[in-house]
């Protein structure tokens, strides 16, 4: 198979790209229009689910998409695919599918979800802490109750997983007046946390917490590794945050310890299947707040995102692939 360089170089105006979006049409029509407007030379195609893009995914150079939206069959019909682009920081649904060619350059847009992740992460401890959901659920009753909140002050915060977003995130728990410490694959200093322990210790790092937030990415080595032997070493009035992917997690185990009252609840904003079945115990467990994978999606994200692809597409189209940016290894 030819080098990208030599493709592009042999016919440059011809190269096809295909977007694979699922967002609402205005903001799908935005990246569209924004990309069309600056890579004239770019042949794109807007597609909104991966069982339509046959027609033009054998020719595609680029894929510009969100990892969770790929297929292995759409990645096994693009036989002329150099690069994808992912829109999101993970990319397990991505780099694990089987038909993924060694020599397919993926990127990321690793490094813009820290003040949305950690902002999710803030509110889902305030209205785990203060019990929100039953504020609302009164209000919709017309029911004035009283209960006194659980403060976050003084309250120690784990952080499962050490990268940019928790980086950002341990200041401002910090600033809420929280003890902050790190569970990561990694043991070392990091500002701003006050104490690291490695993912060996992970079940002698969870017996103080008061709240555990898991953000590592997932992986085989990932797998459940929040279990049922973790899971019962927490303190019962602990609370467990989930906004990295459902897998890192055993979910059996999860509903088990929250009816049993291991745990006094989660919130939750990524699941082993999504969407979530509309019979999962989870939307009915009230100590459960269900949140429809939107931790890192917010409103300038697209001023966020696109700015690396349109420069890896510069990079691409000028076949300086070695220094594209957020190149995953793999």
């Amino acid at each position: 198979m030819e080098s990208c360089a030599e493709s592009l170089g042999k016919n440059r105006s011809m190269i096809s790209l295909i977007m694979l979006l699922t967002m609402a049409p205005e903001i799908t029509a935005q990246y569209y229009s924004r990309l069309r407007t600056k890579f004239p030379q770019l042949d794109i195609h807007l597609i909104d689910h991966h069982n339509k893009g046959d027609s033009h995914i054998s020719r595609a150079d680029i894929l510009i998409t969100f990892a969770p939206m790929l297929t292995d069959d759409m990645v096994h019909k693009a036989t002329n695919l150099k690069w994808i682009q992912a829109l999101g920081t993970g990319v397990d649904n991505l780099v694990d599918l089987p038909s993924l060619r060694r020599d397919i350059i993926v990127t990321n847009v690793r490094g813009i979800h820290g003040a949305a992740v950690s902002e999710a992460a803030i509110i889902a401890m305030l209205s785990l802490s203060r019990d929100f959901p039953r504020v609302i659920h009164n209000q919709q009753r017309h029911l004035w109750e009283r209960w006194p909140a659980h403060l976050l002050e003084g309250k120690t915060v784990g952080i499962l997983g050490i990268g940019a977003i928790a980086q950002e995130l341990a200041p401002r728990c910090k600033a809420l007046g929280m003890r902050v410490v790190g569970i990561s694959s990694d043991k070392r200093k990091v500002p701003s946390f006050d104490q690291v322990y490695g993912r060996d210790d992970l079940l002698s790092a969870v017996r103080a917490l008061d709240y555990l937030i898991v953000l590592t990415p997932y992986s085989p080595a990932t797998r459940h590794l929040v279990n049922a032997e973790v899971l019962s070493a927490m303190k019962s009035t602990c609370c467990l945050i989930n906004l990295a992917r459902g897998g890192v997690i055993d979910e059996q185990a999860l509903i088990a310890a929250l009816r049993d009252g291991q745990l006094a609840g989660a919130a939750l904003d990524v699941f082993t299947q999504e969407p979530l079945p509309e019979n999962h115990p989870f939307w009915s467990m009230s100590n459960v707040i269900v949140m429809p994978h939107l931790a890192g999606f917010f409103d300038g994200y697209l001023e966020r995102a696109l700015p690396i692809v349109e420069e890896n597409i510069r990079r691409f189209l000028a076949g300086d692939t070695q220094n594209m940016i957020n190149v995953v290894a793999r």
